[in-house]
């Protein structure tokens, strides 16, 4: 008897349970009008709310049945559907015709489901969603520009192409680059060349290089050295009417190359910089009238770079690099011109980094190696004798190049905080460039410790 009890009034429980429900969700969608008073009534699209009336009506009309469709559930109870966006009127009058209320119909997107789900993917963020006729409206900030296009990118997906953006990102936004180009050129040439003559008294022959040892008696007077030769030596001898012409030629070059170039630039995210510190070198070139015109191209440091700032400190940089410089080396004539030939190191890339990481884009290690050996046929290959009639020479070039990049997000600061290249320097007085000799006036301050570095002492490199 007890178990029947209990469960009788489990049962009894539940069933009231399940009639509470719907009530509660009636009554959260129901309005209230009374008689003299203006209501606004804000009806998500494609969503019903039911509304109220504190006196009996006999008549309901809607001025515009696209926008909002009406239908009464019994005198005092109006069932209102939103279909279209936009705002309408709803009159309810009394059984004497006499006006009881106007209710202003205001239909929008639902957007309550959006609120949830960018909630849900964006927690945190402070974005205000608003409707606008048919179209969605966000603002406030955001944490970065990821952020702010993921939100864009959601409610593409409950209102296409209906979307405007009033949001705005927080935080820095402005990149520094500082971009290090070093290049090592290293250099070493030797050449050994020997020339040998044989003749008498009436003539001479041609040596091994192909020069001649002319003079009176055929040998041993005014000897043409090749050029670039660093050293030479020549001696003959004779035996009898048998003249005898030996003639050594000798070169070594060692070089060293050090570049370095450092340019530093800042710009807005998702905004392009450029750098050029250099100049202009002219180029003729022809026309098909036959004219010559000149045109420019640039040499020098060159940097162009994009920033965006993706999400916190994490950047992403379009980049492209490159430092040149005219070789007259390589020139060309055209027209009776020379035209210079240009040396060029580039990059353009592109990557991700933090605030204050280093990335190494590009590097270069290049080794070249030439050796040449030229003789007279067959007794070239004599040993010992054999070197008296041939010629060696060799050439290598080193080259080590490396481009490494480093980003940094920053903020304006005051001027008085900077530092520029003429604050370490400053006229002497006619006193102390006369008298004391010295190039520059010595000052207080932070930047008098750079200008009292001189260029005095050693200098160079060595090369093993």
């Amino acid at each position: 008897m007890k178990i029947r009890r209990f469960m009788a009034a489990a049962l009894t429980g539940l069933s009231l349970l399940s009639i509470a429900v719907p009530e509660m969700s009636l009554a959260n969608g129901l309005r209230v009008v009374k008689r003299g008073t203006s209501v606004t009534l804000d009806v998500p699209m494609n969503r019903a709310v039911v509304v109220e009336s504190d006196d009996p009506f006999a008549e309901l009309s809607i001025a515009n049945p696209n926008i909002a469709d009406i239908s009464s559930l019994s005198d005092r109870t109006i069932y209102v559907l939103g279909k279209s966006p936009g705002l309408t009127t709803l009159t309810l009058l009394d059984a004497s015709g006499k006006l009881i209320t106007n209710v202003n119909v205001r239909v929008a997107a639902d957007v309550s489901e959006f609120k949830e789900r960018l909630r849900q993917i964006l927690p945190g963020e402070q974005i205000e969603v608003r409707t606008a006729n048919d179209g969605i409206v966000l603002s406030g900030n955001v944490s970065s520009a990821a952020r702010l296009q993921r939100a864009l990118d959601l409610a593409e997906r409950y209102a296409p192409e209906r979307v405007s953006n009033l949001m705005s990102v927080s935080g820095v936004q402005q990149v520094m680059l500082k971009v290090r180009f070093a290049e090592m050129q290293r250099s070493v040439s030797k050449a050994l060349h020997s020339s040998v003559a044989l003749g008498n008294a009436g003539g001479s022959t041609l040596g091994e290089t192909g020069q001649w040892l002319q003079g009176s008696n055929g040998l041993g007077n005014a000897i043409e050295v090749k050029d670039g030769i660093a050293g030479a030596l020549a001696f003959q001898f004779g035996v009898g009417s048998l003249q005898v012409g030996l003639l050594l030629e000798a070169l070594e070059q060692k070089g060293v190359v050090r570049t370095l170039a450092e340019p530093n630039l800042s710009a807005l995210s998702g905004q392009e910089a450029k750098f050029l510190a250099g100049g202009e070198y002219p180029i003729p070139v022809s026309q098909d009238s036959g004219t010559v015109t000149i045109e420019f191209k640039p040499f020098g440091i060159e940097l162009n770079f994009i920033p965006r700032v993706v999400d916190g400190d994490l950047i992403n940089l379009e980049l492209k690099a490159a430092v040149s410089a005219i070789d007259t080396s390589n020139s060309v004539l055209a027209n009776g011109l020379s035209i210079a030939a240009f040396s060029r190191r580039e990059t353009s890339t592109t990557v991700e980094l933090r605030d204050g990481e280093s990335f190494a884009v590009a590097g270069l290690v290049q080794d070249d190696f030439l050796d040449n050996t030229s003789q007279v046929p067959w007794i070239g290959d004599v040993p010992v004798l054999g070197a008296l009639f041939r010629s060696a020479d060799y050439k290598r070039e080193q080259t080590e190049l490396v481009i490494i990049v480093s980003a940094h997000l920053v903020t304006p600061t005051r001027g008085e905080a900077l530092s520029l290249p003429t604050d370490r320097i400053k006229p002497p007085s006619e006193s102390e460039l006369f008298l004391l000799g010295r190039t520059v006036h010595s000052q207080k301050g932070p930047a008098s410790e750079v200008a009292k570095q001189d260029f005095n002492g050693s200098y160079g490199y060595v090369m093993d």
